[in-house]
């Protein structure tokens, strides 16, 4: 536009391309363009590259359904070189692995470890209770007096949590491990809007304990006029005994079987990378020493908490039941 503005006043082509900091070649090519499209010839535009191998449609089509159900290929389940190899004779004939996996990336599937859940007894009725959650929960994001928090229980043990590490081929690492079952638990509560945090630390878990908390939490988030404290709980026998004295803070029970709607149980396994792989103790003090340190950096950190734990935007129109695999 400075080019079209400065040629426009008189300006000749040489000073022009000065003037723009562009080569005189470039500015021929922006006249040409113009003179030939208008001004939408000058709108920048991806170049294409190399054509797909696979379009869209047929990965969505076709690999994809097999991906998210084996049993449609008659297996069990997949793995990339396992899927590919089945491929390979037909859509995948010029496609490489590496290609498929970055597909597959491109489309939201990522390797993860299904998490062992029990089998509810009433499937249909399961899942017209988290379709249900979904949607109340859909309305309390959405409404401005309502702030949310999720609450739940961890435990943190002494021994290590291995994770991978770079090491030379043929070496054989370890972790030492002392089989002490040395535990810490924590019952904690996040607001994913804010980052807030609300922690406390103890040897165990009851009503007892669990009312301890929520006498500290209702210091730390005092009622405010017009406003509602929601907190989302799982059906922890403790967090339903009659007796507790919730103060101002309304509880709201999550469905059986739905870890996967709690956003705290992000912040559980941030934690645990972030300061308990491979951290190892036989002394209780240094367990609870490294857990407030821990806690206190995400404490000074809350737009670290939000990232972590922050509710879909589109919650509503989430998938309500996981990939569960049956026997």
């Amino acid at each position: 536009m400075r080019a079209i503005w400065s040629l426009g006043r008189g300006m000749d082509k040489q000073a022009t391309a000065l003037f723009c900091n562009i080569d005189y070649s470039t500015l021929l090519d922006w006249i040409h363009r113009f003179n030939e499209q208008g001004i939408d010839g000058l709108i920048d535009r991806n170049r294409l590259g190399r054509p797909r191998k696979i379009a869209q449609e047929q990965l969505r089509s076709e690999v994809l359904p097999l991906l998210d159900n084996p049993a449609k290929a008659g297996q069990e389940h997949w793995t990339a070189i396992k899927l590919y190899g089945h491929l390979e004779d037909g859509i995948c004939k010029d496609l490489s692995y590496r290609t498929l996996v970055r597909y597959m990336h491109e489309e939201g599937r990522g390797l993860r470890v299904p998490r062992a859940m029990p089998e509810p007894r009433d499937r249909d009725l399961w899942q017209k209770q988290r379709e249900q959650f979904v949607v109340d929960i859909g309305k309390l994001v959405a409404d401005p007096s309502v702030e949310l928090w999720f609450g739940d229980e961890s435990g943190i043990e002494g021994d290590p949590r291995p994770r991978k590490r770079w090491v030379q081929k043929g070496s054989k690492p370890t972790v030492p491990y002392a089989g002490t079952h040395l535990r810490r638990n924590v019952i904690g509560a996040v607001c994913p809007s804010s980052g807030e945090l609300s922690c406390m630390i103890c040897s165990h878990c009851d009503s007892k304990v669990f009312q301890v908390f929520l006498d500290n939490m209702a210091q730390e988030q005092p009622p405010q006029p017009g406003k509602r404290l929601i907190l989302v709980l799982d059906n922890a026998s403790w967090h339903k005994v009659k007796s507790l004295n919730w103060h101002h803070i309304e509880p709201l029970y999550l469905p059986p079987y739905s870890p996967d709607f709690n956003p705290i149980e992000r912040f559980w396994l941030r934690l645990k990378a972030d300061f308990f792989a491979d951290f190892f103790t036989r002394e209780a003090e240094q367990l609870e020493e490294r857990l407030v340190n821990g806690l206190r950096s995400f404490f000074q950190n809350p737009d670290t908490v939000a990232s972590q734990c922050a509710i879909p935007s589109a919650f509503s129109a989430r998938s309500c039941a996981p990939n569960i695999a049956r026997p």
